[in-house]
């Protein structure tokens, strides 16, 4: 391994750890609230927009608007303008135990030359379809593949791969059972 002072992942790793830190001693701050909003255009055509958030004990805005789409496939019956929500899924997952492997790389002194993850998800339409009630509307099963190059032993690189996978948020959404209410204004 590299000292960390000479590993360049382009992670600022002391101001993440200070940040922990502080956070720790005031942990109401530590409270978050993600937003997004969706817009129906046409179809199963919609669009995202993130632009807000709440944390450290206020709103916060981006720098800039955010904007996703979601569309559904032509063997659906749909138009295809966008990914589907659930491909937008596995993109969250990808890029969020992505963040980790640099965040974790950085922190341990390792330099990435290159990191590329293939997220695939199993999915038997026929639940969403209301083909069958017994098929679960959700993935059967999602696979993450990594393809690493560092500066590192392979026990290393997969040790980063498993602390990105312990600290992810979107790994723990899709693993764990999370509170979902659904209102109409």
């Amino acid at each position: 391994m590299t000292d960390t002072a000479t590993v360049d992942n382009g992670v600022n790793s002391d101001a993440l750890l200070g940040a922990r830190d502080a956070l720790r001693q005031a942990p109401e701050a530590a409270q978050f609230t993600w937003k997004a909003t969706s817009e129906w255009i046409r179809g199963t055509h919609s669009r995202q927009t993130i632009e807000s958030f709440t944390g450290l004990g206020q709103e916060h805005q981006h720098k800039k608007p955010f904007v996703l789409e979601g569309d559904h496939p032509e063997p659906f019956a749909s138009e295809d303008h966008a990914p589907t929500p659930v491909e937008t899924v596995l993109a969250a997952l990808a890029g969020c135990l992505t963040a980790g492997v640099a965040a974790v790389a950085q922190n341990r002194g390792i330099q990435l030359k290159s990191v590329k993850a293939t997220v695939e998800g199993d999915h038997d339409i026929l639940g969403i379809l209301g083909g069958d009630p017994e098929v679960r509307n959700g993935f059967n099963e999602v696979r993450v593949t990594f393809d690493i190059d560092a500066d590192a032993s392979d026990e290393d690189i997969a040790a980063l791969v498993a602390q990105s996978q312990k600290r992810s948020a979107v790994f723990d959404a899709l693993t764990n059972p999370t509170n979902v209410t659904v209102s109409v204004a």
